[in-house]
């Protein structure tokens, strides 16, 4: 596995270069975004190590926007800051997860691991696909969705939802994403529409906490991850 890390500290490359090698990844280094951009598209990598702060020019914010023009790469964000608000600026520029310094190597392994086989599982929503998830099935192509044999019916909006989060299981999804997917980016602030629609949408799929019967996680200050009972 090919894992390109992009530091603005030249110790933490060469731990990252290290640590990753010896868990048998195939490691490059860049120093810079330009480095980074080119590495990217000579090798395509598996996953991307990107930090938030990469010194002057180019920041780690808007090189995951520009990764993402064109890849579809598992890119993990790495800041001193852990802020909610760094957080939600990072997933919403492209990135599949965000770890915040100081981290241990073997828990940077495991979110390496855990976003590469998001992406080759993944099922890309085509329109014959029929998702399973404990008592939940989703029929993607005829928009029909079933809980426990019983077929439950959905607004739009609440099944446009449901369906952007069940399609990338275990990814965070922002606020701003899902607004903007589901309404429109005019509508990317309105977090409380959100909430209400994500509510409806536990009811009916008979979410029990008490029983770990939970199909949608809140990601507090972020957005919503969908797990798989």
């Amino acid at each position: 596995m090919t894992t390109p890390t992009n530091d603005d500290e030249p110790q933490i490359r060469k731990l990252l270069t290290t640590g990753l090698g010896g868990y048998g990844h195939e490691v490059l280094a860049a120093a810079n975004a330009t480095e980074a951009l080119a590495l990217a598209a000579q090798r395509r990598p598996d996953a991307v190590v990107l930090d938030v702060n990469l010194g002057q020019g180019t920041d780690g914010l808007e090189l995951c926007r520009r990764l993402r023009e064109w890849s579809t790469v598992p890119i993990i964000m790495l800041s001193v800051r852990d802020d909610e608000g760094i957080k939600v600026k990072a997933l919403d520029a492209g990135a599949d997860d965000y770890l915040s310094k100081p981290f241990g190597m073997e828990e940077l392994r495991a979110r390496i691991g855990a976003v590469v086989r998001r992406a080759v599982a993944e099922p890309g929503a085509t329109l014959d696909s029929t998702l399973h998830f404990g008592a939940l099935t989703i029929d993607l192509a005829n928009r029909r969705v079933w809980v426990d044999g019983d077929e439950v019916h959905f607004t739009p909006q609440e099944y446009a939802i449901l369906r952007l989060l069940a399609t990338h299981p275990g990814k965070i999804i922002t606020h701003r994403a899902i607004l903007s997917a589901v309404w429109g980016p005019e509508y990317a602030e309105m977090t409380h529409y959100v909430r209400i629609y994500v509510n409806q949408i536990r009811k009916k799929l008979r979410e029990n906490p008490p029983a770990n019967v939970r199909y949608i996680l809140n990601e507090p200050g972020i957005g919503y991850r969908f797990v798989d009972n």
